[in-house]
């Protein structure tokens, strides 16, 4: 794994051996010197991840990883601080400050790398969530990022403690249950049916199991496509490198040295919650954009462009299997009469409660579109003509019979709505074959009179 690395330090020496060690191990690495520097830095140079020092002259590294933490364009970069320091309040101090990581100097080579590589990878599976964010924020469909801040009220969660030996497991719980949902289970197998089962916000996982090997279950759990992505934080021995470095070359996310300080573990926690909370609200954003890039916002039915794509494709599945598929296309009545008379506002309500009428009268399984301005379209899969006519004309009825409410000094309009319907013929049928029949049957509803449903056969 390639990535770049910031290294921080005042001291060269130590700028120079932690360079050694990480481009003996391939990765890219960009020095500095002083806290404001780094700042000054990490917008341009972009690192993947950055280890920094906390004692140097002027600002030291706890107020680096502050800022860099509060800062959007930064706060996704994992920080771990190596230090000389090696109290647990110091520690404690680092990580509410917003690191990922606090190791002591002299640092165990096998336990650096192990943490880069994780971290970094760790990253790169948000990063292209977040290159979508920034995508959609500049097309205006998506927040702005400061937006996305996790807020303390956002920092409680559900959490699972999976470890057989039931006095730790009820000191762990005892630290974090006046915050948290706590819940306690001593069987591996068991543990993992929870998992799957139970919406968690984290798993705490003994690596020093008497009755079993906690790193088969975080194996376990990353290898299901379902839970694959649940953070887990591991308890590992003092001094247990090697089933340190397994457990984050596994995809664990953070980990806890025994004996256990309560204040570590919650400001651990708190780091795997936020860090959740973030990829949680990234996704929900990816999904928002997904799904305005395919839906016209004014009505809640699909757009055109989900229609050109999707129709092609409903065809030649008909044709394939010799399925029916009905198709139809409406035209409001009158409509730039409305807009004219009462305002393009009230035209709006108009189109949203004809497309509150269309999704009452069709099926799940039909696809729905605006295909532009005041026309919508219809297909019908597994549809003959003589059923998607009576539909289509269900819904006229339906629209000519119950007035629309709208801002207006009456609060109602009669609207009308004239449509024409066809169907997929077979072999040789096309999606442009099929909108070209629905719009002249269409077309002819239009020239004898409106408000009335045409069909049109091949």
């Amino acid at each position: 794994m390639s990535a770049r690395v910031m290294v921080v330090d005042d001291v060269p020496a130590n700028v120079k051996l932690l360079e050694a060690q990480l481009t003996a191990e391939y990765f890219e690495v960009v020095s500095a010197y002083r806290g404001e520097d780094a700042l000054r830095m990490v917008p341009v140079e972009k690192p993947d991840i950055i280890l920094l020092d906390v004692m140097m002259p002027g600002m030291d590294g706890f107020e680096v990883c502050r800022r860099l933490k509060q800062s959007p364009e930064t706060a996704h970069i994992p920080v771990v601080m190596v230090t000389a320091l090696d109290q647990t309040s110091d520690r404690v101090q680092g990580l509410e400050a917003g690191a990922d990581d606090f190791l002591t100097k002299p640092v165990d080579e096998m336990a650096l790398m192990a943490r880069v590589k994780s971290l970094v990878r760790l990253k790169m599976m948000t990063e292209e969530l977040r290159m979508r964010q920034i995508t959609g924020q500049s097309l205006g469909i998506m927040e702005d990022p400061a937006i996305l801040s996790v807020t303390e009220e956002q920092l409680v969660g559900h959490i699972l403690i999976v470890e057989d030996r039931p006095q730790s497991a009820r000191s762990i719980a005892a630290a974090l249950n006046q915050t948290h949902s706590v819940e306690i289970e001593g069987d591996l197998e068991h543990a993992f049916m929870r998992v799957k089962g139970t919406d968690f916000d984290l798993a705490i996982v003994s690596l020093s199991m008497e009755s079993g090997d906690g790193l088969r279950l975080c194996s376990q759990i990353r290898s299901n496509e379902k839970i694959r992505t649940l953070p887990l934080l591991g308890l590992v021995q003092d001094g247990d490198t090697r089933r340190l470095a397994r457990a984050l070359d596994m995809g664990v996310n953070d980990y806890l040295i025994r004996p256990i300080d309560k204040n570590e573990l919650t400001a651990r926690v708190r780091t795997q919650l936020r860090r959740k909370r973030y990829s949680d609200r990234l996704k929900q954003n990816l999904q928002l954009s997904l799904e305005m890039a395919i839906t016209d916002q004014l009505t809640g039915l699909y757009n055109r462009r989900y229609l050109v794509n999707h129709l092609k494709t409903l065809v030649e599945n008909s044709v394939e299997h010799g399925k029916p598929l009905s198709f139809f296309i409406l035209d409001i009545d009158y409509f730039k009469r409305i807009n004219d008379t009462h305002g393009h506002d009230v035209g709006d309500q108009v189109l949203a409660e004809f497309g509150r009428r269309i999704a009452m009268n069709t099926r799940g399984i039909d696809l729905a579109c605006r295909y532009g301005g005041e026309e919508f379209v219809v297909a019908m899969p597994d549809t003959d003509l003589s059923f998607a006519y009576a539909i289509a004309e269900r819904l006229r009825k339906d629209v000519e019979m119950r007035p629309f409410e709208v801002s207006t000094p009456s609060g109602r309009l009669d609207v009308t709505v004239s449509i024409g319907v066809t169907a997929c013929e077979g072999t040789g049928d096309t999606a442009e074959k099929l909108l070209k029949r629905a719009d002249e049957a269409l077309y002819t509803a239009k020239r004898d009179g409106r408000n009335r449903v045409v069909a049109a056969a091949a």
